[in-house]
């Protein structure tokens, strides 16, 4: 039997709330100057009491609603007991015995459980033999989400990690940006030859989706590589060197029974069916659609599965999107083919501004600009012309047609007068197609489109130089 990867991941992120986990202090991870958002409480002076961030709660519960999982009733808080320099107590408010959440499916990976907990200062290396601690982040609202072990590729697990950013960032619970710390990734991996769990590493220091696949791919080859070799796998923590490519030993493994959980005493146990907020019925109402919800409703209309995907992970283009087009699927793709290719590549150059996409007025007018190609009243080079001047021109996309001459012409007698300026323009084009070349009426075609400034409309315009060129 061939090696068999397995792959456990355990996830962190900070949660968005005005407050931080057991005090009134901020919550900003944006501020710069260390040491401001601090406070009796998230120092550890003696005597303080931590009180619980229900919003923080809320976060957790609706994500674990999201998934599937089952909320627990009857929760509590354990210290997890280590010392470091970016715990100012000496230990680390978490959940042990009774998570919020247990349970529940993801991008098709199970989850074990989900629950909350503080976050650590923050240690920053002076570049000598100093370190300095920020203990602005000491305190944040962190949610830990741990997978079953059940992943076995790369891929699949870079996958789970992005689509639970996006689902975080649809409920509003988290940022989770991965290059600011605030979604942080750690795999733990084991190989073996059969359906037995090998000696299980964890690699931390992951700070990608793709560091995550890489990270994964080279730790498997390292333990199957140490395996065939006669060699032991160490159950350890290991590092991540994102410039080697490769991980790196750190220290030992510690087991749960190294950190001495004991609930903790100063705070109340909590039975969530006393507060009407986490109720299942008042968490329903509460949802907003959710990634796949909406993956699949663009689906449905017939989009491509990349828009789709596109539309989902970016929702400047999806809000966009759905401002501007109704249900009707042909005008929903034919939206979605030019806000995908022509609406982004402008936002790319530079063209369109992103407080363009933002204006609801603009959807309108864009979805007003695909009514009219849809029905051929311009032509789809026509569109082009008028999109590109619909970002900076505040103009109805039919006065932009009128005043620029560009309306579908499908008039015979307005597009022969097209068609024999430029016969009588081609002669040597002329002369091939006569002799039996096809694509040489395809060239007049296209020549006759310039001539109009894509207004003609091109199937009439091809009947009618079919007909001149046969008399």
């Amino acid at each position: 039997m061939d090696w068999r990867p397995t792959i456990g991941l355990e996830i962190h992120a900070e949660l968005s709330t005005r407050t931080k986990m057991f005090c009134d202090s901020r919550n900003d991870p944006r501020e710069s100057k260390p040491n401001v958002n601090i406070c009796p409480v998230c120092m550890a002076h003696p005597g303080t009491l931590p009180v619980i961030n229900a919003d923080a709660v809320g976060h957790v519960v609706r994500l674990g609603h999201a998934v599937g999982g089952t909320t627990a009733d009857y929760t509590e808080f354990d210290r997890k007991n280590y010392f470091y320099p970016d715990i100012p107590k000496g230990y680390q408010i978490s959940q042990y015995v009774y998570p919020l959440i247990s349970g529940g499916t993801l991008s098709g990976v199970a989850i074990t459980r989900v629950h909350l907990e503080e976050d650590t200062a923050r240690s920053i290396h002076d570049g000598g033999d100093g370190t300095l601690i920020d203990f602005n982040r000491a305190g944040v609202p962190l949610m830990e989400l741990v997978t079953e072990p059940v992943i076995h590729d790369a891929v699949t697990a870079g996958n789970f990690a992005r689509e639970l950013q996006l689902l975080l960032r649809y409920l509003g619970a988290s940022e989770a940006n991965m290059e600011e710390g605030q979604m942080r990734i750690e795999a733990n991996i084991s190989v073996s030859r059969d359906a037995t769990f090998g000696t299980k590493v964890e690699v931390k220091n992951i700070n990608s989706f793709r560091a995550v696949e890489r990270a994964i791919e080279y730790e498997v080859k390292r333990q199957i590589a140490a395996y065939e070799s006669g060699d032991v796998v160490m159950q350890e923590t290991r590092g991540w060197d994102d410039a080697k490519g490769e991980t790196f030993s750190q220290r030992k493994k510690e087991s749960s029974h190294d950190y001495r959980y004991f609930p903790d005493p100063d705070l109340p146990k909590l039975t969530l069916s006393q507060h009407p907020q986490f109720e299942a019925d008042v968490l329903r109402k509460s949802m907003p659609e959710l990634p796949w919800e909406r993956r699949a409703r663009y689906t449905s209309l017939g989009l491509k599965a990349e828009d789709a995907d596109m539309f989902v992970r970016d929702t400047r283009f999806g809000t966009f999107f759905d401002r501007s087009c109704s249900e009707d699927g042909g005008l929903a793709l034919l939206s979605a083919n030019y806000l995908a290719s022509d609406v982004a590549g402008a936002l790319q150059a530079g063209v369109a501004s992103e407080e363009w996409l933002f204006d609801e007025n603009n959807a309108k007018r864009f979805g007003t600009l695909m009514s009219l190609t849809k029905s051929k009243k311009v032509s789809s080079r026509g569109a082009k012309d008028i999109l590109g001047k619909m970002f900076s021109d505040t103009r109805e996309p039919h006065e932009i047609a009128q005043s620029e001459g560009l309306y579908q012409q499908s008039d015979e007698g307005a597009l022969e007068e097209v068609a024999r300026a430029v016969i009588d323009a081609q002669p040597v084009v002329v002369a091939d197609y006569m002799a039996g070349k096809d694509a040489a009426l395809q060239f007049l075609v296209g020549q006759g489109m310039k001539a109009s400034k894509g207004a003609a409309d091109p199937g009439v315009l091809r009947e009618v130089l079919v007909r001149l060129l046969a008399r």
